[in-house]
């Protein structure tokens, strides 16, 4: 599922006012097209923010966010993500022309990709520039910084929900680190379970994909095994 604003999602108009309602709503009218009316939903910073979104307004079955963005309590630590983010997209972007040659080194791509994961070097090249091409089509990047100022991160009231919600932090994350980010979330998500993912960064597919899939399905799968499966009627002999 492509988010609105994001490279071949829906398109945003210019005047629009970008926030993080705007960006769930786009995913519930997403999931009700499908006929999709609760989901298991996973989601990496920003999309871990949605995750937990979702989750409060019903959407979720179980939430696994990694990572999620939205937590920060000092004005500074969200200044200094965002200028983070806005200096790397801009870079990458004007550079990406030149990057083909030298991104069919594993260590060229293991130092570039520093910031957000330990393992560059496992992301294929051309994964890595489409990533950029990405990063290059989302057109709602400045907005989105201006709306996180104006509305402050994650604080909605999760008093009221009942599915099982982990948050997952990398232990190495040098993008949102734990200490500044997921402890000030904790306190507003108080029924959600903490656990550290060791090794890995802020973007941990790549460095360690099993263990990030192993932290969803414990979730998952226990959630599943505990639900109530409809009774099937017999089949008239």
């Amino acid at each position: 599922m492509t988010l609105p604003g994001h490279h071949g999602g829906p398109v945003i108009a210019r005047e629009t006012e970008v926030s993080i309602k705007l960006l769930a709503d786009g995913i519930e009218q997403s999931l009700d097209a499908a006929g999709i009316g609760t989901a298991h939903i996973c989601g990496n910073s920003l999309g871990g923010w949605l995750s937990l979104e979702l989750a409060r307004r019903g959407r979720a079955r179980s939430v696994v966010a990694l990572s999620p963005a939205g937590g920060w309590r000092d004005p500074g630590h969200l200044h200094r993500t965002a200028t983070m983010i806005r200096n790397i997209t801009r870079l990458s972007v004007r550079s990406s022309p030149f990057l083909r040659g030298p991104l069919l080194a594993p260590q060229a791509r293991r130092a570039m990709l520093k910031s957000v994961m330990e393992r560059g070097d496992r992301m294929p090249p051309g994964r890595m520039l489409q990533m950029i091409e990405d990063a290059g089509g989302c057109t709602i990047i400045d907005q989105f910084m201006v709306a996180t100022q104006r509305d402050g991160g994650f604080n909605s009231d999760m008093s009221h929900v009942t599915c099982r919600v982990r948050i997952a932090w990398s232990q190495n994350d040098r993008t949102i680190p734990a200490d500044d980010h997921g402890r000030p979330l904790l306190d507003r998500v108080p029924n959600a379970e903490f656990t550290v993912m060791p090794g890995v960064g802020h973007v941990p597919m790549y460095d360690d994909p099993l263990l990030v899939t192993a932290t969803i399905l414990e979730v998952t799968l226990d959630v599943d095994a505990s639900t109530p499966q409809p009774s099937r009627a017999r089949s008239a002999s």
